[in-house]
């Protein structure tokens, strides 16, 4: 298993009170899978992707990458975040390149492998411009291309596209469906939108709050060329608000 959660809890005290915010979450992710956590605010999937990036240290229990245990923050799995996080003074391509200043590279290798994702996100054309004269949608591209950059094994994503209008956010969802797998990337993106997580999943993990846990996985068996509009869409997509629905909070595998 490349990525295991096993047996991960949570807590912090407040006013010498105990706080579970992650209660016995164990989760297995394959190499090269696109996991969505799926869930309504409060439920933990942020602390969970933030825990499996190594930002959280767990209560009890333990996380593995690749059969490490995750200590801290690494470059082979790099996170990409709602407020894209890219240095203002800086150009799009030195933005790029920012991940790439602790390797030991020459100039124009830099400049080749920045060309390289500036491209594939779409923004070669917007090298020398700052980041205040680009919309929300190309701000996030960029921060793509310098997670890209690295050459990451894992990207860890946290609700990445909410912040955005709907027409930007589904082009980005196709942009990083077709980047994943054209790259061959383990993804773990955090979401609270159904809909969003169909399109992007190969397995939907269902989350539910108080404390958080998960509730069940849906494994989505949805070609990779997925029509929004489809009657085996919109009959996953009910399937998920079922599962959400339900009062039993039993660890259930759902395969459609």
């Amino acid at each position: 298993m490349y990525i295991d959660v096993s047996n991960v809890s949570i807590s912090f005290e407040e006013n010498k009170e105990q706080h579970t915010i992650l209660n016995d979450v164990s989760l297995q992710v394959e190499k090269g899978e696109f996991i969505c956590l799926l869930g309504p605010s409060g439920c933990g999937k942020s602390t969970l992707l933030n825990a499996m990036a190594g930002f959280l240290k767990p209560s009890s229990g333990e996380i593995k990458i690749d059969g490490q245990t995750v200590e801290k923050p690494s470059m082979k799995y790099v996170t990409i975040f709602q407020n894209y996080g890219l240095l203002p003074w800086r150009s799009v391509q030195k933005n790029v390149e920012l991940g790439l200043e602790t390797k030991k590279l020459g100039k124009e290798e830099k400049k080749k492998i920045t060309d390289h994702y500036l491209e594939m996100v779409g923004l070669k054309e917007a090298a020398k411009k700052r980041p205040a004269q680009l919309s929300g949608g190309m701000q996030q591209r960029v921060a793509i291309a310098r997670a890209l950059a690295v050459e990451p094994e894992i990207l860890f994503m946290d609700e990445p596209f909410g912040a955005l209008d709907a027409i930007t956010r589904m082009k980005l969802q196709k942009d990083v469906l077709k980047i994943a797998h054209e790259t061959d990337k383990t993804v773990v993106f955090v979401t609270h939108d159904i809909e969003e997580a169909i399109f992007l999943a190969d397995r939907i993990v269902i989350m539910s709050a108080n404390p958080g846990k998960i509730k069940s996985i849906m494994k989505v068996t949805l070609p990779k060329d997925r029509d929004r509009t489809s009657d085996d869409f919109l009959l996953m997509r009910d399937k998920v608000y079922e599962i959400f629905q339900m009062k039993e909070e039993r660890n259930i595998e759902y395969f459609i």
